[in-house]
């Protein structure tokens, strides 16, 4: 999805949440809406998060991960006895 779309589903998601909300009390059926609002706004926000990335710089991060990493040697590698 665009990042425009997204922001708009984010807004109506929101206002859902708030509707939902004054009502909870008085039914489990508002209860049951308002967790899958509240989930649906959390998968939106990682979506955002997704298109906020640059998709060069992820690519490098992936790289730089698979590469073999170097052995750090302690102090106390030196000391110990052959």
């Amino acid at each position: 999805m665009k990042k425009k779309e997204l922001l708009k589903e984010l807004e109506r998601t929101v206002e859902q949440i708030k509707i939902y909300k004054k009502r909870m009390k008085s039914s489990d059926l508002c209860e049951d809406l308002y967790d899958a609002a509240v989930l649906k706004k959390a998968i939106i926000m990682k979506e955002l998060e997704k298109c906020d990335k640059n998709p060069i710089v992820e690519g490098i991060k992936n790289i730089k991960n698979m590469l073999p990493k170097k052995e750090k040697t302690l102090i106390c590698d030196y000391f110990r006895g052959k």
